[in-house]
């Protein structure tokens, strides 16, 4: 939309711009995604700069290994639904549950049906 009103220029631009506003005029509201946020900045300030679990940190300098960066790091892609059992938060944020949808915003629903799909994932695969 706005990437097409950027290079389409005046007075063609008015067009996509009048389709975002009516889409986003129209589109069921919710504070979901700026309640995580706001959440999420919370444990940021209760907890300060927390390390990245190892097996995420780079792995590609010399040394890397002998500090055990990026050892036992799964790639998505490699497992099946690109989707693998792994940590990706710091330890003390390890059970932290920002994004809690309603299923009123436009896409909560689909957002939702995939976060209930990944809490099943994490009690039932072994990968």
């Amino acid at each position: 939309g706005l990437q097409a009103a950027e290079k389409l220029g005046f007075p063609e631009a008015r067009i996509p711009l009048a389709n975002i506003v009516i889409d986003l005029a129209l589109s069921p509201k919710s504070n979901a995604a700026y309640m995580a946020l706001d959440a999420a900045i919370e444990d940021l300030g209760k907890y300060g700069n927390l390390p990245i679990p190892s097996h995420l940190q780079d792995g590609h300098y010399a040394g890397a290994k002998d500090l055990g960066r990026s050892e036992g790091y799964k790639y998505p892609h490699n497992f099946p639904d690109h989707w693998v059992k792994q940590d990706y938060l710091p330890d003390k944020l390890r059970k932290a549950d920002y994004f809690h949808p309603d299923k009123m915003g436009k896409y909560e629903w689909a957002l939702n049906e995939r976060k209930k799909w990944i809490e099943n994932q994490k009690k039932n695969r072994q990968n």
